[in-house]
């Protein structure tokens, strides 16, 4: 199988605690549902992301995916989810086992659901 050199990336605008926009470049896959898996690698720093404890205090959010803007909703993936979707996850990020060995943490990984879907709220 040959290896994929270039991932699809998106820019995910989050919310900071003083209510600012923090606008964030991702590595993101989108599902035949309709819903965007991003990881919170930070590149295998040792520290979350900011824009992953933005979206754990509001899971509300946009992304900005091929030409168009998607309100969504963000739900942080359990370890047993995560580990369901780990085929997804290499699919999205082949890299992602070499980023979570070398930042020694739980990356966090998040299912983002269009908020028209009415699962999404």
């Amino acid at each position: 199988m040959p290896s994929r050199m270039l991932s699809s990336t998106a820019v995910l605008r989050t919310t900071r605690r003083d209510g600012t926009p923090h606008l964030t470049p991702l590595i993101a896959g989108q599902d035949t549902s309709g819903r965007f898996l991003v990881m919170a690698t930070n590149f295998g720093r040792r520290h979350h992301p900011a824009w992953s404890c933005h979206l754990l205090r509001d899971p509300h959010a946009v992304i900005d995916w091929q030409g168009a803007s998607i309100p969504v909703h963000a739900h942080l993936l359990t370890a047993r989810q995560q580990e369901e979707a780990r085929y997804r996850i290499l699919e999205v990020m082949p890299v992602f086992d070499e980023y979570v060995r070398h930042s020694g943490r739980h990356v966090r990984v998040f299912s983002l659901t269009p908020a028209a879907d009415p699962g999404g709220r």
